[in-house]
This record gives structure tokens, C-alpha cells and sequence, in this order.
């Protein structure tokens, strides 16, 4: 659920603000726990003001992943 709402509002809320306009409510440390998740791997970011940005693109990484000259030798 969380990031669904994530992706459809990429940009729109910080942190506080996206836990309160969840459509369902949960408890904030869940929330901060799923965060925390999503940032260290890397599927959403914070930008310098705080707004919480979705960032995964599977759709790229696919494309890219097979080019040899961006393989680490």
C-alpha cells in the first residue's frame, strides 16, 4: 500500500504529511520501518527539501543490464 501511494504521488509529500495521507492509517513507526526499507534499497529518495521521490525503474535496469560496456570488468 505504501508504495503504491509512493509512486502514484512521487514528489508530493514529506514524510509526515505522505503518513497522513496514507488511505489507511497505520502505526508510525510501521511507516517509518517500511521507509527506511525502501530507501536502503534504493526503490525511493529524499530530496534536498525532504519530499520523499519514488526512483526504481525496472523498465531501465532491464535495458540496461545486458550492455557490455556498462559491465564492470
Amino acid at each position: 500500500m505504501v508504495e503504491d501511494f509512493i509512486h502514484e504521488h512521487s514528489g508530493d509529500y514529506k514524510r509526515r504529511a505522505l503518513w497522513e495521507a496514507l488511505p489507511r492509517r497505520m502505526m508510525y513507526r510501521t511507516f517509518r520501518q517500511i521507509i527506511e526499507h525502501l530507501l536502503e534499497s534504493g526503490t525511493i529518495a529524499l530530496d534536498c527539501t525532504g519530499y520523499v521521490v519514488w526512483i526504481h525503474n525496472p523498465e531501465l535496469f532491464a535495458q540496461d543490464h545486458e550492455r557490455e560496456d556498462l559491465r564492470i570488468r
